[in-house]
């Protein structure tokens, strides 16, 4: 029962949101962002707390405005989602475009597969569907959502352009597998992970634990690692696919040490546009929770 009507709430929602013009879907959802900030203390309390971790030398005030402007942006983001379906590539010109697509047109020729280094940063959910929009389709690892029925209704969006969904609990056989045809993954790499499967690098100066998957099959399998972000531009209003230049992995012959070291690389890459776009990043993850042995809880 309890998954049946978590279901037919999140259907409602998407559609309504879908039926409404985008701009209006836009401010309901800003009108939603701004409604969980106040509704949800604890999640506050864990943006406010990163945030003195990443930028110590802000205010309180400057920390918590960049907050609210971040749960603002959530709630274009759910607009958005609900809003794909309608998306072409002719009527969304008005409001999305690539910056930098030649690196990724130069990694993807290599023919080795490509891994697009990206995290919850700006539109992550617009940024894999409009490249399959415009005709790069490509893949996705994510988590299985708990509600089945709500997983296969966001994927069914998610993939409506050719894009296709590789689960977690099952991604290493077929990222393997995509490297050796010569496809495109996104890898959002900027949550909290526990080892073995994570291995600490720095992240705004402090240990994070971090997936190492990425760096493990591009070792193995040559594939070219670049970072990827639909990021929103005030100055255009309009949402800009970034792609960067592509990131030289370190192959010393140590594969455990050349698998941090490249896990750093693109840590770090993550944390240049987080630094760049603050008010885009989902800073009410918490990305330090686990800690090396022998150091103190962050939260």
């Amino acid at each position: 029962m309890q998954e049946s009507l978590e279901f037919a709430v999140v259907w409602v929602l998407i559609h309504l949101l879908g039926l409404l013009p985008r701009g209006v879907a836009r401010a309901v959802g800003a009108g939603i962002g701004a409604l969980a900030y106040r509704l949800v203390p604890r999640l506050r309390s864990v943006g406010m707390k990163n945030l003195e971790v990443a930028f110590p030398e802000w205010s309180a005030a400057q920390q918590e405005d960049t907050l609210r402007r971040l749960y603002r942006k959530l709630g274009w983001l759910l607009a958005e989602f609900c809003q794909m379906p309608k998306y072409t590539r002719e009527n969304s010109q008005s409001f999305l475009r690539y910056d930098g697509l030649e690196h990724y047109l130069a990694a993807r020729d290599k023919g080795k597969g490509v891994l697009i280094v990206t995290g919850h940063l700006g539109a992550w959910e617009l940024s894999s569907f409009y490249h399959s929009l415009m005709g790069y389709s490509m893949s996705m690892v994510i988590r299985r959502l708990d509600n089945a029925r709500v997983d296969g209704l966001v994927n069914h969006i998610r993939c409506l352009h050719g894009n296709r969904v590789l689960h977690k609990d099952d991604f290493a056989r077929g990222l393997l597998g995509a490297m050796r045809q010569g496809e495109t993954v996104g890898i959002l790499m900027d949550t909290n992970m526990t080892p073995p499967q994570g291995v600490f690098v720095p992240f705004f100066g402090k240990p994070a634990c971090t997936a190492s998957g990425l760096a493990r099959v591009a070792l193995k399998t040559g594939a070219a690692a670049l970072p990827g972000f639909m990021l929103w531009e005030e100055a255009e209003r309009k949402y800009v696919l970034h792609f960067g230049d592509e990131i030289v992995f370190d192959r010393t012959g140590d594969d455990e040490a050349d698998t941090v070291a490249n896990t750093a690389k693109c840590t770090a890459a993550i944390e240049d546009y987080v630094k760049r776009y603050p008010d885009q990043w989902l800073w009410v993850h918490r990305r330090w929770k686990t800690r090396p042995e022998g150091e103190g809880p962050v939260y």
